[in-house]
């Protein structure tokens, strides 16, 4: 079945907007919702509109590209999609139809551990790198075999997610009652003892044994250890922490809020951005993700030393809207504005971007 995307949806806000015109109420508040007072997630977009670039002109701009490398793969654009769960829960053929998206646009995406579709089938469809998202699950066993059928299934790099070892405190789902669809589940996890976080009841203990298996440092180290690829950790917002999660082992840091869904009132993760770059000083990759919506807030944020940024919430706004076409529209959309923003500041590649570009260098600190 075709859907006709409206003609008025020319941009990322566009989609947000006829996602929330058409969606079951119940599930926007799922894919728009935020922790407690949604403070954090404002403060993710207002981050990136307190920095203001300082275009250079008359430059050469031949041989002009977005390409860059990432961990030895060539990409088009610094611009991945992040793992997001469930993504039936917006059109019938979930993942498949996101990762069909980004082979159309040869876009790595991280498939996420909760995906509604199972790992292996996503990477049986993809036309693109696939990275995977790994959330620990209370057996170390079960984990590493996710991991195994991650590798085997030709996924490039592990991300493990290390700012959720418990829901936040999301009210907007709460006022909503959003519950899963028993039609939906957590297609990797079939089988496994994981941590049932949708179904927990709101306002249940949190300190009754649930965290007694929360993922710690010593878990990083023996995942790095007992896998090949690259592990990447994401939700990293303390320098410290991204110190650590390198002596560790970890090969990559991605700066994240987890898009202001699980504790309200931390920063923005690009207001981060700057010292996390520094402290890891070149040694590692680092991404960012959170409150990106134009061309120009992923050029900020390759200006500030990102590596790559990771695009969550209006992927699922536009698979709900106009399916795999949707998807591929809005990478397009937004791989075109970073181009316009680079040819307008006068860079021909993604290496030329630097801090001189920012009139506000600090990244809002």
């Amino acid at each position: 079945m075709t859907v006709a995307i409206p003609p008025d949806t020319v941009s990322l806000s566009d989609y947000e907007r006829h996602f929330d015109a058409t969606a079951d109420p119940a599930v926007r508040a799922y894919v728009s919702g935020y922790a407690a007072d949604g403070i954090t997630d404002r403060a993710n977009r207002t981050a990136f509109d307190r920095l203001s670039l300082l275009p250079r002109i008359l430059r050469d701009l031949s041989g002009a590209t977005s390409r860059m490398d990432l961990f030895g793969e060539t990409l088009e654009s610094p611009i991945l999609l992040a793992p997001t769960a469930f993504h039936k829960l917006v059109h019938p053929d979930g993942e498949l139809a996101t990762v069909a998206a980004a082979g159309m646009t040869k876009t790595l995406m991280v498939a996420s551990t909760q995906s509604s579709v199972c790992l292996e089938d996503i990477a049986r469809n993809a036309g693109s790198p696939l990275w995977f998202q790994l959330y620990c699950q209370p057996d170390f066993d079960d984990t590493l075999a996710l991991v195994r059928r991650a590798e085997q299934a030709g996924y490039r790099a592990i991300v493990l997610t290390a700012d959720a070892p418990i829901n936040g405190i999301r009210n907007l789902e709460q006022r909503a009652g959003f519950r899963m669809p028993e039609h939906i589940t957590a297609a990797n996890l079939s089988g496994m003892r994981g941590h049932d976080f949708v179904a927990r009841k709101p306002g249940s203990p949190i300190f009754q044994g649930i965290l007694d298996t929360a993922p710690t440092w010593r878990t990083l180290e023996r995942l790095c250890a007992q896998t090949s690829l690259p592990v990447l950790v994401k939700g990293v917002l303390h320098p410290d922490d991204a110190r650590l999660a390198l002596e560790a082992g970890a090969r990559g840091i991605v700066v994240s809020n987890h898009g202001g869904r699980v504790l309200d009132t931390v920063p923005a993760a690009i207001s981060m951005l700057p010292r996390i770059v520094e402290r890891v000083g070149g040694n590692a990759p680092v991404l960012v993700d959170g409150g990106i919506r134009r061309g120009t807030d992923v050029l900020k944020a390759i200006a500030l030393g990102a590596s790559a940024v990771l695009l969550g919430r209006p992927v699922l706004h536009a698979l709900a809207v106009g399916g795999s076409v949707g998807v591929a529209h809005l990478l397009t959309i937004l791989q075109t504005e970073l181009e316009a923003a680079m040819a307008l500041c006068g860079v021909r590649r993604i290496c030329d971007i630097d801090r001189s570009l920012l009139l506000d260098a600090g990244g809002g600190e």
